[in-house]
């Protein structure tokens, strides 16, 4: 019996929880939740996740888990084997500050304003200002980005949750065609090279 189930969707941050579960290499169920529509409102998606959103990750023992970061944090702390947070106080916490940074300022803050701007208001004109002001949210997290990386191959030196955060941001700027640091287009590749495929059950 696969003691892991993720709820996904495809293109949507979960993206970033799918490449850690194929990183770590662990057999998982992977069960799509399609948002387009509206899946994450259906009563029996609710009854897993009653915040009605994904990432959500059932636990052998049939507790979930939300949210990116700690879904994050918690995979990283069960595999210790896979590397993918420091050793120490330190180094857990600032892996957690930036995998927050990406997940509530780039995405939150930036990119959710800049693509889905009706969800907040009606007005055309009122939108297009709200997409714009996420647009500059969204470079100004890619320009800290870019600092942070500076000349390693990953945010924090090696591979870890902060760069599964930074997966599907970058995807999305790639996308959007924002532009990207040369830094950053590099470490999305690196990224993309070390994504292989674990067992899962579709």
């Amino acid at each position: 019996m696969i003691g892991l189930t993720l709820f996904h969707a495809p293109n949507a941050c979960s993206e970033g929880i799918a490449l850690l579960l194929r990183v770590v290499g662990v057999a998982h169920d992977i069960r799509i939740v399609d948002l387009s529509r509206g899946a994450q409102r259906a009563p029996d998606y609710l009854a897993v996740s009653p915040k009605g959103k994904v990432p959500a990750l059932r636990r052998p023992d049939g507790t979930v888990l939300t949210e990116f970061p700690a879904i994050a944090f918690w995979l990283a702390k069960r595999f210790p084997e896979a590397a993918l947070i420091g050793d120490g106080t330190e180094a857990e916490t600032r892996a957690l500050e930036l995998t927050e940074f990406i997940v509530s300022s780039l995405h939150m803050r930036g990119f959710t304003l800049m693509k889905v701007p009706q969800k907040f208001l009606s007005d055309p004109a009122a939108q297009a200002d709200l997409r714009a002001h996420g647009r500059a949210e969204v470079e100004r997290g890619l320009s800290r980005l870019a600092e942070v990386l500076g000349s390693r191959p990953f945010l924090l030196g090696r591979f870890g949750i902060a760069d599964a955060a930074a997966f599907y941001v970058l995807r999305w700027a790639e996308q959007e065609d924002l532009p990207l640091a040369t830094g950053l287009r590099a470490l999305l590749r690196r990224i993309e090279a070390l994504d292989r495929p674990a067992p899962f059950t579709p």
